[in-house]
């Protein structure tokens, strides 16, 4: 006997209780309609492309009516998950043998956050991941931050593990690997066995922090990867090896991607930043200084070490650390005098019992930290027969517990830093609705609109200062004036979305009554 397939719409009941659940929350008026506005942000969330939603919200809303019923909402899930198995999203589909009744719902990124209760939260982050997708992400996608400021977040940016950068020109920081890879950024992390997996495969795991990677192109990724090993202090922290920073002659060749934009996304998600110098080689060429001055904005995370300082003599490392602070300080151009501690040569962390050194000149043994037994070599001998210049060992291991005592200090201060990092986010959310508002209310009604928009993307910078002047907003919060004009030149200002106010109160009540109920309620677990 057969059956008539089940027409599109209709599924089971456990999926028409699934996605009734689903309706309420994207129907933010409680109306029974999804509207254009309810449906940007709410199928944001299935991340997939702009134009792939666009055609699903066409077939989904076949009557042209402006909206979507239960029945419509139920097609369009269909659908999305349809896109999401790779299918191409088009009006044969609704006449396919494709068996709609049965298709499961699809992924909706950070959905279950809001299905679940405040009481379920759990923690800091659980807390600051629904904050995000209840009250930030809805200001982010209506406003595109993530087209001009920075991506949208996903679960893996929140539940990744403290990252830690290390940064310097060849021969002077690390090598992960048995041979030398200075040619690359290599991610270090725990995995279930050892493995390498190339950059395109890590920037689009949904389990990894590294998505946003995808913007900087193929010619980035062909030279980005990714190493795993399970070990006890990767279940910690994650290391981020870079290339080597050109100098002299070899820094004319043209890298064939941003190199100093790459270096300065990896520092906004690191927790700690190593800034390896060598004694032997302290000129700071023009791709070093352009590296350096990106990280503006991160100096609470930089920790500087001029490394192999027990290959020189007392007199020598005197004239050569004193070089270092003139130069780091006409390049940082801050005030304050940065902290140099002193490293040691060749200091290897074993990951494995293989004995392929995935290695970094100033990582340490932290086991009193973690309770974890770590492998360390010096050079093959024990510290105090390593080193044997005049200096003495005293100053080393005083240096050694310094910089271990702000390693130690990772974990901790990296769920204080995602805190920090999700305010600091909030309020630059906020500053670009506003400036994305003020631009398409000065846009004139009728006709003109192509010379005015030329003449506001011109003045981008007056503008600017009427926004800040309007809502008392401090002027150095604001973005970079020419990143965005080049991202505004590639848009149609009147396209852009009016203000919402009840999506700016949203976030002022985030930031002035959630987050800190948040802190109130839960520890940073890393408190003693």
């Amino acid at each position: 006997m057969e059956f008539d397939p089940i027409p599109v719409g209709s599924c089971s009941k456990e999926h028409q209780t699934i996605y009734k659940e689903w309706f309420n929350i994207a129907d933010s008026d409680s109306d029974g309609r999804i509207t254009g506005s309810d449906a940007t942000k709410f199928f944001a969330m299935s991340n997939l492309s702009r134009q792939d939603l666009k055609q699903v919200w066409s077939i989904a809303d076949s009557k042209r009516q402006g909206y979507l019923g239960f029945t419509e909402f139920i097609i369009a899930m269909q659908l999305v998950s349809l896109a999401q198995s790779g299918h191409s999203i088009t009006h044969d589909l609704l006449n396919s043998d494709v068996d709609f009744g049965n298709l499961n719902p699809p992924t909706m990124d950070g959905l279950d956050i809001l299905l679940v209760s405040l009481s379920s939260v759990t923690s800091i982050i659980d807390g600051l991941k629904r904050l995000y997708i209840q009250k930030l992400k809805p200001l982010e996608v209506t406003y595109r931050f993530n087209d001009f400021v920075s991506p949208l977040l996903t679960n893996s940016d929140f539940d990744a593990k403290p990252m830690v950068m290390l940064l310097g020109q060849y021969s002077t920081g690390a090598h992960i690997g048995p041979e030398p890879t200075t040619d690359r950024f290599v991610v270090v992390m725990s995995g279930p066995d050892e493995r390498t997996v190339p950059g395109n495969t890590v920037a689009v795991q949904a389990d990894m922090p590294f998505s946003g990677l995808t913007t900087f192109g193929t010619a980035f990724l062909s030279k980005f990867a990714c190493s795993q090993m399970p070990h006890p202090l990767l279940e910690h922290i994650t290391f981020i090896d870079t290339p080597g920073v050109l100098s002299g002659e070899k820094q004319r060749t043209q890298r064939a991607y941003d190199f100093t934009g790459v270096t300065s996304w990896f520092a906004a998600k690191c927790d700690l930043i190593l800034l390896l110098f060598d004694p032997h080689k302290l000129d700071i060429s023009d791709e070093f200084n352009r590296v350096i001055s990106s990280l503006r904005g991160h100096d609470d995370k930089i920790r500087v070490v001029l490394n192999k300082a027990d290959q020189v003599d007392t007199q020598q490392l005197m004239r050569v650390y004193g070089a270092l602070m003139w130069s780091l300080g006409k390049v940082l151009k801050t005030p304050e005098v940065m902290r140099v501690y002193i490293g040691l040569a060749e200091r290897l962390l074993c990951f494995n019992n293989h004995m392929k050194l995935y290695s970094v000149d100033v990582i340490f043994a932290v086991e009193d930290f973690f309770h974890i037994p770590l492998p360390i070599s010096f050079n093959d001998k024990p510290v105090n027969d390593a080193v044997t210049g005049p200096i003495g060992k005293e100053l080393f291991e005083k240096e050694q517990d310094d910089l271990l005592s702000d390693l130690k200090d990772v974990p901790k201060a990296a769920c204080d830093r995602r805190i920090n990092e999700f305010v600091k986010r909030a309020r630059a959310a906020k500053i670009h609705a506003y400036i994305i508002s003020h631009l398409k209310k000065e846009m004139p009604a009728m006709i003109g609109k192509a010379k005015a928009q030329q003449k506001l993307i011109d003045n981008l910078a007056g503008e600017f200062g009427k926004v800040q002047r309007e809502f008392h907003l401090p002027p150095g919060d604001f973005p970079n004036v020419e990143h965005f004009r080049e991202t505004l030149s590639g848009y149609n200002i009147d396209k852009f979305e009016k203000l919402k106010p009840k999506m700016i109160q949203a976030v002022d009540d985030m930031l002035a009554y959630d987050i800190p109920n948040l802190l109130k309620n839960f520890r940073n677990p890393y408190d003693d």
